[in-house]
């Protein structure tokens, strides 16, 4: 999938504008694409074009960001988030709402990434993550991965770290919505 050009952004005035109009299938795009695991304990936050420049326009009306080089590094950062071509790129938010139970589970969890699937064809797919989000003694409860599964769109989402061992199938709008995104230019 292509990334998000700068000519495909607008203004933060124009898309405050816009915005009311723009926001309902923007929303729409972003739940097809979260898979809750566990509850929501696992959140996979599926990105594409749409789902980056939404975010893009967030970040801009947000914080109110015109110096072309702040767009740009938005852009480049959202960027970095949608899949190559057969890859499917997600965020992954740990939803632990307790403080203190949250802060014992990123600790017991290190390692939590090498244990993430997307499940194609009964295959267990393993993600590519971000280094830099994990610590030696704790994980951030946001990390950034993607699945390179091919053509295919996976059925499910799982984990099998021994702490948490979970696996959710995909609705047929999810599916659906991923198969989409890996057939996009």
């Amino acid at each position: 999938m292509k990334p998000v050009d700068r000519s495909e952004i607008l203004d933060y005035v124009t898309y405050s504008e816009r915005r009311d109009a723009l926001r309902p299938a923007l929303l729409a795009a972003k739940a097809a694409r979260r898979v809750l695991v566990e509850d929501g304990t696992l959140v996979f936050l599926f990105e594409n074009r749409d789902t980056v420049r939404y975010q893009v326009h967030e970040m801009m009306r947000t914080e109110r960001i015109v110096k072309e080089t702040d767009i740009a590094h938005e852009l480049e950062t959202y960027n970095e988030l949608i899949g190559g071509e057969g890859e499917l790129g997600c965020t992954l938010l740990i939803g632990i709402d307790d403080e203190s139970e949250r802060d014992e589970k990123l600790r017991a969890w290190v390692g939590l990434c090498e244990h993430l699937y997307a499940l194609v064809d009964d295959q267990r797919i393993r993600p590519t993550f971000d280094a830099r989000q994990v610590g030696e003694t704790r994980l951030s409860a946001v990390q950034y991965l993607k699945f390179a599964v091919g053509p295919v769109a996976p059925t499910a989402m799982g984990c099998d770290h021994p702490e948490l061992t979970v696996e959710h199938k995909l609705t047929p709008e999810q599916y659906a919505a991923l198969s989409e995104d890996l057939a996009a230019p």
